[in-house]
């Protein structure tokens, strides 16, 4: 049974005072350079149950907010920057906040969602409601 599934990345450039999705990195020559953070995701299928494995490195489970609604998850969250103040030679490792929504085409038990962050990957087990599994429909001799 396969599963619709739309999703949008809500990273975008808004103004640096706001305290929002930009993070300033200092290159080699003390020039500052805008990026924010995407994090991926891997979406899997069973029969029971959507799983998404979200790779988060430098995420604190603190920093992640998870909503379900309407058929609509929102992952919310912020990649801080392992040391505070100056002294960056280069730094390619993107900072900043994120947001990730996942529009889902099945009908979920949003009861029983469970969300683990281990070794900076965070997995979203999204349990099929009853109707939306797949099921054996028995025949009767007439």
């Amino acid at each position: 049974m396969a599963t619709t599934m739309t999703t949008t990345n809500q990273n975008a450039p808004t103004n640096q005072d706001d305290n929002s999705q930009l993070s300033q990195d200092q290159n080699g020559q003390g020039q500052q350079s805008r990026s924010t953070y995407q994090p991926r995701f891997d979406i899997w299928e069973g029969d029971d149950e959507l799983i998404l494995y979200g790779d988060l490195p430098g995420v604190n489970c603190q920093d992640l907010d998870i909503h379900f609604e309407n058929r609509q998850l929102t992952i919310h969250g912020k990649v801080r920057r392992c040391h505070d103040g100056e002294g960056y030679l280069y730094s390619e490792y993107s900072v900043g906040h994120f947001k990730r929504t996942f529009m889902i085409g099945e009908s979920i038990n949003s009861e029983a969602i469970s969300a683990e962050l281990h070794d900076g990957v965070l997995t979203l087990r999204l349990p099929k409601s009853d109707q939306a599994k797949p099921r054996r429909v028995e025949v009767k001799a007439g």
